[in-house]
């Protein structure tokens, strides 16, 4: 039972292409990352959008623990705790990123749907306004492709929507203002910067 094994040389392009396939993706895993957490927050994300959201709290919570300063690590875990009801801690992690990230739109923008739908239009509006200021093409909203991907025909009310709405109600007397709509509502969507 002492066989020799021989090697083949007509393996060899194969088995060097496969190391070349490990470290390119071993590259793209670990070396494309700007700053550390970015793979975990673009993982975060597509977990988010496809709602596994324990999932998605433990990417962006991964982020955070590698990098604590990483605001859409924080922006995203704000946006998963808003959309499975957490309300608290989805403010809590809103205004961090605005207070460390001032210039972040779509830190203003998920507050504003977060204080919208806890019935304080006044505070959401002001929000709604300065994500406008901050980033005028965040009113455009999510895109045909966006939409496309979610099977989603009409596209949801955006930011300048909303704002716009809100700011015409809350111009009228208390009695005659429609401050909720939930079919119309519940469309609005997230805001998130993808890279």
């Amino acid at each position: 039972m002492n066989k020799k094994i021989k090697f083949d040389k007509r393996a060899a392009p194969y088995i060097i292409g496969l190391l070349v396939i490990i470290g390119l993706i071993f590259y793209w895993r670990v070396g494309v990352e700007k700053n550390p957490g970015d793979y975990n927050v673009r993982t975060g994300n597509y977990r988010l959008e496809d709602g596994q959201y324990e999932e998605a709290v433990q990417e962006f919570s991964e982020a955070l623990r590698k990098n604590p300063d990483h605001a859409m690590a924080r922006l995203g875990l704000g946006v998963t705790f808003m959309q499975t009801g957490k309300d608290r801690e989805a403010l809590q992690e809103f205004n961090l990123v605005v207070e460390k990230n001032p210039e972040l739109a779509a830190a203003y923008a998920n507050r504003g749907i977060l204080y919208d739908r806890q019935g304080e239009h006044a505070k959401a509006l002001a929000d709604y306004r300065k994500a406008l200021e901050l980033d005028p093409e965040i009113l455009e909203g999510p895109g045909f492709l966006w939409r496309f991907m979610r099977n989603i025909d009409e596209k949801p009310p955006t930011i300048k929507d909303r704002a716009d709405y809100l700011e015409a109600e809350l111009a009228k007397p208390e009695g005659e203002r429609l401050l909720k709509v939930p079919e119309i509502d519940e469309k609005q969507r997230m805001y998130k910067i993808d890279d």
